[in-house]
């Protein structure tokens, strides 16, 4: 099961970009277990200046954005793949 992680307070992004992976697996049939980090010292962490963060494995992909439903489905692919 691949580990997915949304970076960020639970703003209405953050909120946003948390459907669209959700929805993104279950179409592509890619199994992820999602976890939604708000404490900020956690985000921290990961070097990120501007939520939302997405972290694909162990690997910060997306940052300050909401990004596509195909990047999303490519970075989630590729992982599972990997």
């Amino acid at each position: 099961m691949l580990n997915v992680k949304v970076l960020g307070p639970g703003c209405s992004n953050c909120q946003r970009l948390e459907a669209m992976v959700r929805k993104v697996a279950q179409t592509r049939q890619i199994a992820i277990e999602l976890e939604k980090v708000v404490d900020y010292e956690e985000i921290m962490k990961y070097n990120i200046l501007a939520t939302p963060g997405l972290v694909v494995g162990d690997k910060v992909v997306s940052a300050g954005r909401i990004p596509t439903e195909s990047e999303i489905a490519k970075w989630l692919q590729s992982a599972a793949e990997g």
